[in-house]
Formats: C-alpha cells, structure tokens, sequence
C-alpha cells in the first residue's frame, strides 16, 4: 500500500462535558498538528498517490471551516464533546467528500483510504482511518 501525507494546522476553543475531563469542561483553546494519510494499493498512471498540491489545498480548506472558532458554538457539534478523536474522524468524513467530489483530481476516486491525526503534543495524538 502506498502512502502521501500532508500536514497543517488548527488552532480551536471548546469545552467539554463529563467529569473525566476535569478542568477540561472549562471552555479553553488547543492547537493541533494535523497529518492526512492517503492510501492506495497501486499507483496511478503518473505513478503518485494523490496530487500533493490538491491533498494540501483540500486540508487547508476542511481546517479553514474549524479554525479560530469556538466549536462549542458550531450546529455541527451540538451534544457532541469535540474530543481528538471526534475531531480527526470529522477531517477525515470531510476529506472524504472533497474525493468523492473530485476536488483532490480524478486520480484520487481510486483512492483506498484516509487516515488523519491530530497531534495535540509532542506526546499525544488520535487518529481515525477509514476507507474510501
């Protein structure tokens, strides 16, 4: 299986409910790293995985629509703690329809699948994964 990925970044507040999260449920902010992985079996008649411009511009795009803002306040979220892992599945389903669109090049509906991260620290991060 071949890989591309391509990196940027967001920068969000929000809160969360559920004593689990401590100090947490406190509306605070976070900034987070975040890698998208496109996978697939073979190369495409140019022998690349995905157009790396296009990956880059579409991660900008999908960040841009989370970036600066307060999620808490978001309809998207409404009852839903916005934790890492939420997150990274809500880039990925996001990417996702950005291919299915055509919006990452032709060659990218033979995609196989995305993998995001969000990188929290140096020491922390999620991931969700998921086919195309």
């Amino acid at each position: 299986m071949f890989s591309v990925t391509v990196r940027d970044h967001m920068m969000i507040a929000h809160s969360f409910r559920g004593e689990v999260f401590g100090p947490a449920q406190r509306l605070h902010g976070a900034t987070f790293v975040v890698d998208a992985t496109f996978r697939r079996p073979d190369l495409d008649a140019d022998g690349i995985v995905v157009d790396i411009g296009l990956a880059t511009e579409q991660l900008r795009a999908v960040l841009g629509e989370l970036t600066y803002r307060n999620l808490d306040d978001e309809a998207a979220f409404t009852g839903v703690n916005t934790t890492t892992e939420v997150l990274a599945r809500t880039v990925a389903d996001r990417l996702a329809d950005r291919v299915h669109a055509g919006e990452l090049g032709a060659g990218a509906r033979e995609l196989a699948g995305i993998t995001v991260t969000l990188h929290e620290s140096h020491v922390a991060w999620a991931s969700y994964g998921r086919s195309l």
